[in-house]
């Protein structure tokens, strides 16, 4: 009888505790998605002095970095800066190497657990930084106001004992792979492909259409030496032809290949240290199409389970037809039942409406006078090739072309919302084109990316502004103080004196950078040590908003005669200018931006969304 009261005291304090409504969580700033931009966009933002949130689906940080095992990151190996510089500099310090680049494409290749490590680490030295693991959307509140602008109230978050929170902030940012905290807020957002008239782009697609690109479901494969066979239970369905001319090793017909490569060198692709690869092969591999935006939770696991059984009938392929059973699937790495990553490699989603929109014509000539200035406006940089894998969605499928283009960055714009007041957007979210998404979506711009995005977030919460309100040369100047690109300019390092004059002068509009086409890592070049050229320094000072008169702009100018110019332009009361001395001793572009930084000091002209000077 004793037994049985003091288990009916226990049930009714149970039923007590977890019948009690749980308090709302406030804070300043939530991220929701802990991937490559997400949790990038926390680490700053905690940086920057607010308190943040962030709210992780998994149990790791990095997305597809990390959760979704693509440890092969791709693009800025030349422009190695803020956040995803650290990343970097953390893994050679645990590698004890700085050449990772132990695959043939990437010259950064790391084990995915490696990388979750390293980004929690980061997180963990930030008193300001909460992170909710296991923890996922699953509703929001939002208000309308006028012309049908919305302002999210807050969030209800659910962990996965089902427990729901509410959480509620200043601003928020959506890092998910698929535009999901966007969408429930009611907020603008393009899905799939877009017509080129539509765009103003010309690569092949002359109807808009609901197709994004292939997903994948990555594995990491260990090498256990000679002798050892690892070969997992035949999957259901597996068919050898399902896999015909993944590498000319096992090829039917030679014209069917995609990438005329042998099993090794497929295998080598995605390389990593200690004996492991990336299985992440878009040629008749493991590659998977299926759209998920518009799909329930139930229907996305569906395909997504689908999509893991490829990838299975794939690794069995290796081990079996390749002849690789000594390859088996790492399970000291995400520790997962069937020894595959935590989610899926989403390439694509929702992509939001933001107050700017990047585009490849954006891209390839940043300084044409027929559309705005958006690279004034740059708070990261990219440099891969337009990318993207259609191959899984069939022989329907329009055949798209991409220009080359050179390296580039992202307008402050295409991080803000248009009608969502107070949200800002990351990884793959961000206002782009969907041809411009097959280069801003590499790891590292994403990182970076999610780095202004965490920044900004910050400055709004602290500020008690809108994003929309926020100071764009503030936000630049602040990522420049995190040692983070806001222009491409490959030649000029941030360890260099003059590399943060440089970008500000080059933000500005005066001293253009000269873009270059270059494979897998395109460029764009400053040239410092190049003389000045004065003919395009008069367009470059009258786009800046600057007149002047009494130089001959024929010829090249003396550093101390440049200094004279530009005291009389900034008003001051200056000597005639002197005699130009002799050759060898002319102004270069780097003297050149040091002194316009200093003296005229265009970068502290505000600029509007559109990179357009705002007039006083």
């Amino acid at each position: 009888m004793k037994t049985m009261q003091m288990i009916s005291c226990w049930l009714v304090l149970t039923l007590c505790v977890y019948g009690q409504k749980t308090p709302p969580y406030s804070t300043q700033v939530v991220i929701v998605g802990g991937g490559a931009g997400g949790a990038a966009a926390a680490i700053q933002s905690a940086r920057s002095g607010a308190k943040t949130l962030l709210v992780e689906s998994t149990l790791w940080l990095g997305g597809m970095l990390t959760a979704a095992g693509v440890g092969c990151a791709d693009g800025n190996h030349g422009l190695a800066s803020g956040i995803w510089n650290q990343l970097r500099e953390a893994a050679y310090k645990h590698y004890g190497t700085r050449n990772l680049a132990t695959g043939w494409v990437s010259n950064f290749n790391i084990e995915p657990r490696v990388g979750d490590s390293i980004l929690k680490s980061f997180a963990a030295a930030e008193p300001n930084l909460t992170i909710w693991y296991n923890t996922r959307l699953q509703n929001v509140r939002v208000t309308t106001g006028a012309g049908g602008v919305k302002s999210i109230n807050n969030i209800l978050v659910v962990d996965e004992r089902q427990r729901s929170r509410q959480v509620r902030a200043r601003v928020y940012v959506d890092a998910t792979d698929l535009g999901d905290l966007l969408a429930a807020a009611g907020g603008n957002f393009w899905l799939g492909l877009e017509a080129d008239a539509a765009v103003g782009e010309v690569v092949g697609i002359t109807q808009p259409a609901n197709i994004v690109q292939d997903l994948t479901y990555a594995a990491i494969l260990k090498d256990f030496g000679p002798g050892a066979n690892k070969t997992i239970p035949k999957p259901k369905g597996f068919d050898p032809a399902e896999f015909d001319c993944a590498c000319n090793t096992y090829c039917s017909n030679p014209s069917k290949l995609y990438s005329n490569v042998n099993a090794q060198k497929m295998l080598d692709y995605g390389k990593m240290p200690n004996g492991k690869y990336m299985i992440n092969w878009p040629s008749r591999g493991n590659d998977f199409y299926s759209n998920l935006v518009a799909r329930n939770a139930s229907e996305r696991q569906k395909a997504l389970d689908s999509a893991k059984q490829k990838t299975l009938r794939f690794v069995y392929f290796i081990q079996t037809t390749l002849g690789f059973k000594h390859l088996g699937l790492a399970m000291d790495e995400f520790g997962t039942r069937d020894g595959l990553p935590f989610i899926a490699y989403h390439r694509e989603g929702r992509r939001g409406h933001g107050l700017a929109r990047l585009s490849i014509p954006h891209i390839l000539h940043p300084y044409a006078t027929e559309r705005p200035p958006l690279y004034k406006t740059g708070v990261s940089v990219g440099d891969y090739p337009i990318d993207h894998h259609h191959r899984e969605y069939g022989p329907t499928f329009p055949a798209m072309e991409f220009p080359p283009v050179p390296s580039y960055n992202i307008p402050a714009g295409s991080l803000v919302s248009n009608n969502v007041n107070n949200l800002l957007l990351a990884d793959k979210v961000i206002s782009v084109t969907n041809a411009a998404n097959g280069t801003t979506r590499l790891q590292p711009v994403v990182m970076l990316t999610g780095q202004a995005a965490g920044l900004m977030a910050a400055q709004a919460a602290l500020q008690q502004k809108l994003p929309k309100a926020l100071s764009i040369r503030q936000v630049q100047a602040d990522l420049l103080a995190a040692g983070a690109y806001i222009m491409p300019f490959i030649d000029v390092k941030p360890s260099q004196t003059n590399w943060a004059a440089i970008q500000r002068v080059g933000a500005s509009g005066v001293l253009r950078g000269v873009g270059k086409p270059n494979a897998w890592a395109n460029q764009t070049w400053f040239y410092p040590d190049s003389l000045l050229n004065m003919q395009q320094l008069a367009v470059d000072l009258g786009n800046a908003g600057y007149t002047s008169q009494g130089i001959d702009w024929s010829t090249n100018i003396s550093t101390d005669a440049l200094r004279q110019f530009l005291l009389s332009l900034a008003g001051a009361n200056t000597a005639a200018l002197p005699q130009q001395k002799p050759a060898g001793t002319w102004a270069t572009r780097a003297e050149a931006a040091v002194l316009i930084d200093h003296i005229l000091k265009p970068f502290d002209k505000p600029v509007d969304w559109n990179g357009e000077l705002k007039m006083p």
